[in-house]
């Protein structure tokens, strides 16, 4: 690391180019041929070929996430909270729709389309101690508990913390583990006590918590910034309020309303990290609530989650490229259906026999190209066990592709090509929350429900 002021010369990354040991290891680098690239065009699904369902989604429920580290005054070097938002954006498309119809739009006309709620959090970081708490790790474990209690989507009915508790039961239930994770209590080398809300530790008499299982205390940098840590935090919480919201609705006796809304989730629909545990358990509960819905409604759940950047991006836009460097190579209206064996070949390297995202991923990944030539990469929500057969990649194993397709093609965002306009508007208001409170969200549940009364 240079000094201030200091700016390297070329000599530096001349001697790397030059470098015999770098030449060595380049030589012996596996290099895709591109042949192998071109054979999916005989791969590509054209919208034309799909059938619509009868019901098309006419509301949008969008959920994204945004988290900033910010220090703190208290006296020690390096202390920071992280500030965690969780937005949910509902937008109507039959307003929207009608809108577009005129040749001036009014702002405030369209903002009306539009309806939102945010949840804020507040986690300690490096050096912040709360109340009596001995350090700060131990700090976020009971902050990460108390936020989970106090978050809810409607004034009657179960808190955030209840609907992860449900999950837990499930992980205990059905997917048991052999190797119990440490205890997060310093002093002592045992393996981690479960348990279900706040409850002592036999081994110290210390405050335990059911959210200790989520392991994010782990990631905390008890030295310096804790990006890492806030960052999974805020991914963990919006797929937990995914869920919440779904388990909601299906306690309301709201399910007949799920026909019209179509949810899209900010990045995969995937639980990385510490929490990874979560994949198996979501998995889980969405085939049970898909399956009471589906009974009323005829038709899967409308979930997908849109990957706006990494390598399945990148290489989308290198597939939309000719060797001549010109666009447009990929047709419009037109997707690639990814299985595993595609994946490995091109875009994460691997021999591994286990399929790709098998214990991250709860939805499997697309390409789709719009109308208006927009490169998307949808992540889609799997329900039965031939949506997650990665072996293949049919029409059939993609809930909804249709469907999916013709809503892309209306949401595709002019600013941002790679993204939809919901999620613009839910990062917008995670950034910089107007809207915060958990009432907001009943009017926004009050909605769904009364435009969904056919």
């Amino acid at each position: 690391m240079g000094f201030e002021g200091e700016f390297a010369s070329y000599d530096p990354l001349r001697r790397l180019l030059d470098s015999e040991k770098v030449k060595s290891l380049q030589e012996r680098l596996q290099i895709r041929q591109q042949d192998e690239v071109e054979k999916y065009e005989n791969s590509i699904i054209k919208r034309s070929e799909l059938a619509e369902s009868p019901l098309q989604p006419d509301l949008v429920l969008a959920i994204d996430g945004s988290y900033q580290a910010h220090k703190v005054q208290n006296g020690f070097p390096g202390a920071e909270f992280g500030y965690v938002t969780i937005a949910s954006v509902l937008i109507d498309l039959a307003q929207v729709n009608e809108l577009e119809k005129q040749d001036f739009i009014e702002p405030k006309k369209f903002r009306e389309t539009e309806k939102a709620s945010t949840i804020e959090s507040v986690f300690p970081g490096c050096n912040v101690i709360l109340d009596s708490e001995k350090d700060a790790k131990a700090s976020f474990r009971r902050a990460l508990f108390e936020e989970l209690r106090s978050n809810i989507v409607f004034t009657e009915g179960e808190t955030l913390l209840d609907t992860y508790e449900h999950l837990f039961r499930i992980k205990r239930e059905h997917f048991k583990e052999n190797n119990l994770p440490k205890s997060p209590i310093e002093s002592i080398d045992e393996e981690m006590t479960y348990g279900y809300g706040e409850y002592t530790c036999p081994h110290t008499g210390e405050a335990l918590f059911s959210t200790d299982a989520l392991r994010l205390h782990e990631l905390m940098n008890p030295g310096g910034s804790n990006g890492e840590m806030f960052g999974q935090t805020m991914a963990t919480l919006e797929k937990l309020w995914l869920i919440h919201i779904l388990r909601a609705f299906e306690k309301k006796n709201w399910l007949a309303t799920l026909r019209r809304v179509a949810f899209i989730m900010d990045g995969p629909l995937a639980v990385f990290s510490t929490s990874s545990w979560l994949t198996k358990v979501i998995d889980h509960e969405l085939i049970r609530i898909n399956e009471l819905q589906k009974k009323i409604n005829g038709q899967d759940l409308f979930i997908i989650g849109i990957e706006k950047s990494g390598n399945f991006f990148n290489h989308f836009l290198e597939l939309d490229t000719t060797r001549d460097g010109n666009v447009d190579k990929f047709p419009n209206q037109s997707a690639l259906l990814l299985n595993d064996a595609y994946i490995k070949d091109n875009i994460i390297f691997s021999k591994s026999t286990k399929p790709y995202g098998q214990d991250t991923y709860f939805g499997r990944k697309l390409f789709y190209k719009t109308v208006a030539g927009h490169k998307i990469v949808p992540v889609v929500a799997c329900y039965n066990d031939q949506h997650k057969n990665l072996d293949t990649a049919n029409p059939s194993q993609f809930s909804r592709l249709a469907d999916i397709m013709n809503l892309l093609d209306q949401l595709v965002s002019s600013r941002y090509p790679n993204s939809i306009s919901p999620l613009v508007s839910a990062h917008a208001e995670a950034a910089i929350p107007l809207n915060l409170g958990k009432r907001i969200f009943e009017d926004i549940a009050r909605e769904i429900r009364e435009k969904s009364v056919v």
